[in-house]
């Protein structure tokens, strides 16, 4: 599943395009993707010139005067860049035409669990992105706010940070490896681990989301970014992925288990 930076390099690839480019036409094949995509988009962004792009979380905002369309990837989306006239294939569900001879933006969505949404109105009061938590890569996602939000919460520390509604982008992948850098182990309650851990992990989760991003995210299976690269993340890895290998810095053996049906991974030594 694409994560915050899959996404925040699927937007910085698909920018330096977009911007001042009108939208002629939109094609919609497909239109059941997760919520129904609406006739709106279509007779409302049809004319309308793209001024500029945004992130919330996993949600892409490509902004109009008019509204703005959201998307957001789902497990398996992407966005990528096509020549005009290319052939769609059996996933490719959207293509957005704009005026002029560069290429059309098109967005494939083989499991359809993603959206393509339209709103006239502010994309950050949408019901999709209103609760959302603070951004990690922001001042406003530090040590006292993590720490007051944990206080009380019997669940286990990765789900915690994992929580869209307590800070955004922290998915699977990158929950794993920030807290292997902290030395936190992923079962641990919330509120049982003291402010100086979590100043650790807040730095934590900063510094493994800033090095994905600037890796191009991590490609495990199908992500490419807007440019149609792969990311080069999974190099990095430290335990995602690697179970039954032996812990880089001790040497112990990795071990996986089950959380909320998803794969984590960690070290019995180093993570206490």
């Amino acid at each position: 599943m694409p994560e915050l930076p899959e996404v925040e390099t699927t937007l910085r690839g698909i920018e330096p395009l977009l911007v001042e480019q009108t939208v002629a036409h939109i094609d919609v094949r497909q239109p059941k993707l997760r919520w129904p995509i609406t006739p709106a988009l279509v007779s409302e962004m049809q004319g309308q010139v793209i001024t500029h792009l945004t992130r919330r979380g996993k949600y892409i905002g490509i902004h109009t005067a008019a509204g703005t369309l959201i998307i957001h990837l789902g497990m398996s989306g992407s966005l990528y860049f096509v020549e005009p006239e290319t052939a769609p294939l059996f996933h490719d569900h959207v293509d957005f035409r704009f005026a002029g001879k560069g290429p059309w933006l098109r967005y494939t969505d083989p499991r359809r669990f993603g959206a393509v949404l339209w709103t006239k109105g502010d994309w950050l009061a949408h019901e999709l992105l209103a609760h959302l938590g603070p951004e990690p890569l922001s001042e406003d996602f530090h040590i006292d706010y993590l720490y007051e939000k944990a206080k009380g919460r019997k669940v286990a520390i990765k789900s915690f940070i994992m929580d869209s509604k307590v800070v955004v982008g922290v998915g699977n992948i990158y929950a794993n490896e920030a807290l292997f850098m902290a030395g936190i182990r992923p079962t641990r309650m919330a509120g049982n681990i003291s402010k100086a851990r979590y100043a650790v992990l807040v730095e934590c989760i900063k510094t493994v989301l800033a090095a994905a991003i600037k890796q191009g995210g991590t490609t495990l299976k199908d992500f490419v970014g807007g440019d149609g690269k792969p990311g080069y993340f999974k190099q990095e890895l430290m335990v995602y992925g690697r179970a039954d290998q032996a812990c880089t810095a001790c040497g112990a053996v990795l071990k996986e288990i089950r959380q909320g049906q998803r794969s984590t991974v960690y070290c019995p030594k180093c993570q206490t």
